[in-house]
């Protein structure tokens, strides 16, 4: 499925990328403010809601940030893209008791380390210096996320 999904994205030309990865980021956003609610009913440790939030928060500011670019250089309306979200997290559905949280944050994690590689492929590949900066910093950042779902799964004690 993800190389199929890969194969769709390399065939968008840039606005239609930007708008993919745009919307993309914003159900990630979405996703992990879910997390941290069910976290919290859940009565996990604060840090876990907190790092949820966090990551959700970061997500949302990446969306905007995209979305500040492709409107400089495309205006207002994105387009509309109909290849699956690789990042999106299919973990809500999995998260019912507290027990489901290390296989939570293992797909999290997953979703996270493909994220970043994406990033800096297609860093490599865009002509538009501006946003070959952004992708590059967003790897960075996706990178930050797996590496803070990795510290909360330790200090949660969920480590192999």
């Amino acid at each position: 499925m993800v190389v199929e999904i890969l194969n769709e994205i390399r065939k968008l030309n840039e606005r239609e990328l930007l708008s993919y990865w745009i919307k993309g980021e914003y159900e990630e956003a979405e996703t992990y403010w879910k997390l941290a609610e069910r976290a919290k009913e859940l009565g996990l440790p604060s840090k876990a809601v907190k790092t949820f939030k966090r990551l959700g928060d970061e997500s949302k500011r990446h969306g905007d940030e995209l979305l500040k670019i492709y409107r400089e250089e495309y205006g207002e309306e994105l387009m509309d893209v109909r290849v699956p979200n690789v990042e999106a997290l299919n973990v809500l559905g999995k998260f019912w008791k507290v027990e489901d949280l290390k296989d939570v944050l293992e797909i999290a994690m997953e979703s996270e380390k493909l994220a970043e590689t994406i990033y800096r492929k297609l860093a490599s590949e865009t002509e538009n210096p501006k946003l070959k900066e952004v992708y590059l910093r967003l790897a960075e950042i996706e990178r930050g996320h797996y590496e803070s779902l990795v510290s909360l799964g330790g200090s949660l004690g969920l480590e192999e």
